[in-house]
């Protein structure tokens, strides 16, 4: 068990239960499904699962953090003594849509369940004595918190919603809503206008209503995306403005499996396509610009995000640690062939973990397009790190959780480059080798967090002799190139035989920064 660290409330938000039935199941558990484990993962070429016991996000946090569960009996809790800033609720919004307690149910109303969340936060601010909270959130329930965070604080409020909420982490939230890969858009608009069990709410009209502080009565203007996190005039950048709230302060967990995702028998998984976790597809699972990373996990049952070490790793992380480590590709010319598709895969995984922490690959769909992007990895791309740069991944690092033997942070970022040849619209496979990347290797970066900066040292491995683990940073660390700025960056030049394919002047560009 490492040393607790002290934190901030964690306040769980669940997603969405469907019809009465669902509800009434929800309202049962004291927990909202955080304390759901699972004792599946997939791993090897086959995706073969295998035994691997997960005992639930809740039960995580509490043995490997200190966190306390707060279960107070009612609704107006009597104990004397008061619960710890490190503490986990549960926002119990569908309590008030359930029969279970001989009350008349009220029906769903998603603003409302934003209203009550702020309530919940006063109260446990009331309690712990922590000016802030966080929030972790389950598909719609991450919907719920940016309600909070883009109108219902800065509106009714009027306040900042960072003196709230210091981050936002969701699994699986539909940010952009949910569509389908099949009907044209049948399905959707039928969703929308008869509105079963609430499921408007995915759709964009009832999306732009509560997302957006002041809506206008005629509906969202053109370009308008619920996907982004803007200022009440429309522009960009991480400002804490009113509506605004931070993008490094929201991490968002993306499934890439669809074929797990059994509600429904297979119905759904089958309606909204394979580049999903079987509900959301992976292009609306993430605001744009914020932190992100990609598992090959559904979006709930056994191989869930949720209860995935996959996901909790993340999250322990992104609220816990003390290191932020981003890796963009800059300064790429790829060949001038019309013909040629340009795809990278990564992966990213962090010494002394057993899963992968991101993993972008094309067979789960999701590979890093280089060439012709769309214009939704452009916007991103701008917005997270500017001058055109390729985002490959945002990892966040402890320094508690390292074993001091171990010498210094160490992640690991696995990247293949991956061409298709297409003539005339159509795939050419004459010259194909499926699956084989045009280029592989390994970076390996080890961090050191001692001193007033942190210092960082990167080799590829193909220029390691021997076995990774025996690699130990000697010589000087890689020198930072700005030096004036509050994180520290280099630019790790890449092997030789990728120029012929990036370009002579392609890097990694390695930022590393305090966080928390």
């Amino acid at each position: 068990m490492s040393t607790p660290s002290a934190g901030l409330p964690i306040i769980y938000v669940r997603g969405y239960a469907g019809g009465t039935p669902g509800i009434e199941k929800a309202v049962t558990d004291p927990f909202y499904g955080f304390n759901q484990g699972s004792t599946h993962i997939r791993v090897g070429r086959q995706d073969n699962p295998v035994l691997y016991q997960f005992e639930s996000p809740l039960l995580r946090l509490h043995l490997d953090e200190g966190y306390h569960i707060v279960v107070e009996g009612g609704p107006r809790p009597a104990k004397e003594e008061d619960p710890p800033p490190e503490s986990i609720w549960i926002h119990r919004f569908y309590d008030i849509c359930s029969g279970a307690w001989g009350g008349r149910p009220q029906p769903f109303d998603l603003e409302t369940a934003a209203r009550d969340l702020l309530k919940l936060i006063d109260h446990v601010r009331e309690r712990t004595g922590a000016r802030r909270v966080n929030l972790v959130a389950h598909s719609m329930g991450g919907l719920i918190c940016r309600c909070l965070l883009q109108k219902i604080i800065p509106t009714e409020r009027g306040e900042r919603a960072t003196d709230y909420v210091a981050k936002l982490f969701t699994y699986g939230t539909p940010h952009g809503g949910i569509t389908f890969a099949v009907g044209f858009g049948v399905p959707e608009a039928l969703r929308d206008l008869f509105n079963i069990n609430g499921s408007d709410i995915f759709g964009p009209e009832r999306m732009y209503q509560y997302l957006t502080p002041d809506p206008d009565p005629d509906g969202p203007p053109d370009g308008w995306r619920a996907v982004d996190i803007a200022d009440d005039d429309g522009s960009g950048g991480p400002a804490d403005a009113a509506g605004r709230f931070p993008l490094d302060r929201v991490f968002c967990m993306v499934g890439t499996n669809s074929q797990d995702y059994d509600v429904g028998h297979g119905v759904s998984a089958e309606a909204v396509g394979p580049r999903s976790d079987g509900l959301v597809q992976i292009e609306n699972a993430q605001v744009t610009g914020a932190n992100r990373a990609f598992a090959y996990r559904s979006h709930s049952g056994s191989y869930g995000l949720v209860n995935s070490e996959e996901g909790y790793q993340n999250l322990r992380r992104f609220l816990l640690g003390d290191l932020r480590a981003a890796t963009d590709l800059v300064d790429v010319r790829l060949p001038a062939d019309e013909e040629v598709t340009w795809q990278a895969e990564v992966r990213l995984t962090v010494r002394g973990l057993p899963v992968l922490m991101h993993e972008r690959a094309a067979p789960h769909w999701c590979p890093i397009q280089l060439s012709d992007p769309t214009e939704a990895s452009l916007r991103a791309r701008a917005a997270t790190a500017g001058d055109g740069a390729v985002p490959l991944a945002t990892t966040f690092l402890s320094s508690r959780l390292s074993p001091d033997e171990a010498g210094p942070l160490r992640f690991v970022l696995d990247l293949n480059l991956l061409s298709l040849r297409e003539t005339h619209g159509v795939f050419g496979f004459g010259d194909h080798l499926e699956q084989t990347a045009d280029f592989a290797d390994t970076l390996i970066v080890d961090v050191d967090p001692g001193g007033p900066r942190p210092a960082a040292w990167a080799q590829w491995n193909s220029e390691v002799p021997g076995a990774i683990r025996d690699l130990r940073p000697t010589g000087d660390p890689l020198p930072d190139e700005d030096p004036r700025a509050g994180s520290w960056l280099a630019r790790i030049p890449l092997p030789a035989t990728t120029r012929p394919i990036l370009g002579p002047d392609a890097r990694i560009r390695l930022t590393v920064g305090p966080w928390n």
